[in-house]
C-alpha cells in the first residue's frame, strides 16, 4: 500500500494557520495595531478603504526592525515574546512581531517599509501569498509601515463570505475602539476612504471614553476602584440612567489586553438588579490587573477569552465593587432639604369653620327648550342651590321613556338576552387578557391562545412595509422639529452606508458631522414618540442580523425597521389595542411566525390544561 501521508507546503500551512487568527479585515487591524503598541509607538495611523478588503494601512512611530527582524517577522513561529515553553505562562506585551504577519501575509498582498531610529536606511519587503516578491533597502520615515491589500485574494471561497463594507467597518472599529481603550496615552487616527472616522489625542481613560462614545456617556461615568491582594480593578461605569437595549459599550480588559467573559458581565448585570430594565445592559470600561501566571490568555487563538485561576472570587470581589461605586455616588435621587421651591400650605385655626363646598345648579335647565334661552336672560337669578346627587339622571331617558332606578342601592344588574338579529359579540376587555406585560391571551376552541405582542406587531409591520414598498407608496411624514441625535462612530459610519435604503422606507436623515444626525422624516404608519429610540433599535436590528445582498439585504432593512417600531415588552396594553393587533395579525399572509421565524403563536390545548389539574 502506498504512503498517503505527506507534509503540507507552507504556503498551504499558513493558509490554514491565517484561518485562526485572519478571519476578517478586523483581525489584520487587531493584530497589527497590537504589534504598534508593544513597538513603543505614540501615534498610530488606520487607513482603510471599502471595509478593509481593498486596503488596510497602518502606521507607527514606534521602535522600527532592523533588516533581519523584517525579513524573520514574516516567518511561521517567529515571535518576539517567547523563548521557552514558561514564557507561555507570563506574558505581558500583545506581540512585538511576528506570528500573525506570517497568517497575514498568506492570505494577502503585504507590504512593509521599517526603519530604526538610529539607521539612516530602512527595510522595504513585499509578499504576495508568502512568497517574498521584493526585499531591498529603502528610505522611509522611523517607525513601521505595513499595507496590506486585496485580503483573501487567493482564497475566493474565503472573501466572499466577507460582508459589506459598512459592516467590515463596524467590525474594525471595534476593534479599533479595544485597543485604543486599553491605551489611552497613544493618540490613533482612523480613516475609511479617506474621510477621518477618529481622531484621538493622548489622555486618560475617561477623556478616550469621551472622544469613542460621545459626550452624552462622558457625562454618566461612575469611578469604580478596588484594589486586593488577588486582583485590582479600576476603569468607569454607567449609570442605570445610560443603560441601553442594545450592546456595544461593554468592556472588560485583563492587564491591557480586552476580553469577553460572559461570566463577569453577569457579576456587573446582578449588581445593577432592579436599577435597569431587564432587557437593557449598562455601559461598562472595567480594567483588571493580575498576575500574569494566574490566567491563561492562549486558550483562544485571537485571545479574547481569557481562563482565571480563580474566577468564582473575582466574580464576588467585581460584584461588590460596582455595588460600592454606585453606593458611593448615589446614584438614587436624594431628596434636596434645602431647596428653595417651598409648597405654600395655608394656615386654618382649629376654631375655623368647615363648609362642604357648593355648586350651583338650575334643575329647570333643559338643552332641547329653545324658549329657555329668551326665559333664562330675563330671569337671571344667582341664588345658591345644594347640589343633587340624582339630578343628572333625567338627562338620561331610555327610548321607552323609562328614567334610572330613582333607589340606585336597590337596582340590580340586568341580564342580556340576545335576539336572533342580535349575535353575541364579547367586548374586547372580556375576549383578551395581558400577562406580564407581554404575552395576550385568549379563549379559543382548542383551547387557550397565547399571542407574544411583540413579534405579532413585528409581523404586521413587515408585510404592511413589504406592501408599501413594492407599491411604491412608502410613506413619510416630515418633523416639525427634526431630533438631532449623537452616535457612536461605528454606528455613524454604519448609518452613512444605509441611508438611502431608509430613505426607501420612510425615514430621512442628514448628517451634520463630529457623529451627529437629524432626522427629519419618519414613516406616517409607525407610531414613534422618540426618534432617537427608532434609530437605536434599527441600528441594533441591523446589527444583530448580517446577511448577504440583494433580496436578503432587502429584507434584513425592512425586518429592522420593524423590530424598531414595534410594541416593546413590558407595555401595557389597553383591551381594544389587544384586539386591534390580534386582527390585524390574523391579516396577515403568516400569521404563525415572526419576520426572522420565531413563532407568535401557541395554542395550549384543553388537554394539557386538564393535566396540570390532575
Amino acid at each position: 500500500m502506498p504512503d498517503i501521508i505527506q507534509l503540507l507546503p507552507d504556503s498551504v500551512a499558513n493558509q490554514i494557520a491565517a484561518g485562526e487568527v485572519v478571519q476578517r479585515p478586523a483581525s489584520v487591524v487587531k493584530e497589527l495595531m497590537e504589534n504598534d503598541i508593544d513597538a513603543g509607538a505614540q501615534n498610530v495611523q488606520v487607513v482603510i478603504r471599502d471595509g478593509g478588503k481593498a486596503l488596510i494601512q497602518i502606521i507607527d512611530d514606534g521602535s522600527g526592525m532592523s533588516e533581519t527582524d523584517a525579513r524573520l517577522s514574516f516567518e511561521r513561529h517567529a515571535t518576539s515574546k517567547i523563548r521557552q515553553a514558561i514564557d507561555l505562562f507570563a506574558i505581558h506585551t500583545m506581540g512585538f512581531r511576528g506570528e500573525a504577519l506570517a497568517s497575514i501575509a498568506a492570505v494577502a498582498e503585504v507590504e512593509m517599509k521599517t526603519r530604526i531610529h538610529d539607521n539612516p536606511v530602512g527595510t522595504s519587503i513585499r509578499i504576495s501569498g508568502s512568497e517574498v516578491v521584493e526585499h531591498e533597502a529603502t528610505s522611509c520615515p522611523a517607525g513601521t509601515s505595513i499595507c496590506v491589500k486585496n485580503l483573501f485574494f487567493n482564497i475566493p471561497a474565503r472573501r466572499k463570505f466577507l460582508k459589506s463594507s459598512s459592516l467590515e467597518l463596524k467590525h474594525i472599529i471595534s476593534e479599533f475602539q479595544r485597543v485604543s481603550l486599553a491605551n489611552p496615552h497613544v493618540a490613533f487616527t482612523l480613516s475609511h476612504n479617506g474621510a477621518d472616522v477618529y481622531k484621538l489625542p493622548a489622555g486618560n481613560v475617561k477623556q478616550r471614553i469621551t472622544y469613542l462614545m460621545g459626550k452624552n456617556l462622558g457625562q454618566h461615568l461612575i469611578d469604580i476602584s478596588t484594589h486586593t491582594s488577588v486582583i485590582e480593578i479600576s476603569g468607569f461605569i454607567g449609570k442605570p440612567e445610560s443603560a441601553k437595549k442594545s450592546p456595544g459599550e461593554q468592556f472588560f480588559f485583563v492587564n491591557n489586553r480586552y476580553m469577553k467573559n460572559p461570566y463577569l458581565h453577569k457579576a456587573v448585570m446582578r449588581a445593577y438588579e432592579k436599577l435597569i430594565p431587564t432587557d437593557s445592559i449598562p455601559p461598562y470600561f472595567i480594567f483588571l490587573k493580575t498576575d500574569p501566571g494566574s490566567i491563561d490568555v492562549n486558550i483562544h487563538p485571537t485571545k479574547t477569552e481569557i481562563k482565571f485561576e480563580d474566577e468564582r472570587m473575582i466574580w464576588q470581589i467585581l460584584n461588590a465593587s460596582v455595588r460600592e461605586a454606585m453606593g458611593k455616588f448615589a446614584v438614587v435621587p436624594s431628596i434636596d432639604f434645602d431647596s428653595e421651591m417651598v409648597i405654600d400650605v395655608p394656615f386654618f385655626p382649629p376654631s375655623a369653620p368647615v363648609s362642604p363646598p357648593e355648586i350651583e345648579v338650575n334643575p329647570d335647565y333643559n338643552p332641547f327648550d329653545r324658549d329657555y334661552v329668551s326665559r333664562s336672560s330675563s330671569q337671571q337669578t344667582s341664588r345658591p342651590h345644594r347640589p343633587s346627587v340624582r339630578g343628572w339622571q333625567d338627562l338620561f331617558q331610555q327610548e321607552q321613556g323609562k328614567g334610572f332606578d330613582d333607589n340606585l342601592e336597590q337596582s340590580a344588574p340586568t341580564i342580556f338576552e340576545p335576539t336572533e338579529s342580535e349575535p353575541i359579540v364579547p367586548k374586547a376587555s372580556q375576549r383578551f387578557f395581558q400577562v406580564k406585560n407581554r404575552y395576550i391571551l385568549s379563549s379559543v376552541k382548542s383551547g387557550l391562545m397565547v399571542i407574544d405582542q411583540k413579534r405579532a406587531h413585528e409581523r404586521i409591520l413587515y408585510e404592511n412595509y413589504q406592501q408599501s414598498i413594492s407599491a411604491g407608496s412608502a410613506s413619510s411624514q416630515q418633523e416639525l422639529f427634526p431630533q438631532t441625535i449623537e452616535l457612536s462612530a461605528g454606528d455613524f459610519a454604519l448609518l452613512h452606508n444605509v441611508v438611502d435604503d431608509l430613505s426607501a422606507l420612510g425615514v430621512t436623515i442628514s448628517f451634520l458631522g463630529q457623529n451627529t444626525i437629524a432626522v427629519n422624516a419618519l414613516p406616517s404608519n409607525v407610531k414613534v414618540n422618540n426618534a432617537e429610540q427608532l434609530i437605536q433599535g434599527f441600528l441594533a436590528a441591523f446589527k444583530e442580523n448580517t446577511g448577504g445582498q440583494g433580496e436578503d439585504m432587502h429584507h434584513r432593512f425592512v425586518l429592522s425597521l420593524a423590530k424598531a417600531g414595534s410594541i416593546p415588552y413590558n407595555r401595557s396594553l389597553e383591551p381594544i389595542e389587544m384586539q386591534d393587533l390580534v386582527d390585524k395579525l390574523f391579516a396577515c399572509q403568516q400569521p404563525n411566525l415572526s419576520p426572522d421565524g420565531k413563532p407568535t403563536i401557541t395554542i395550549l390545548g384543553v388537554d394539557e390544561l386538564e393535566k396540570r389539574f390532575r
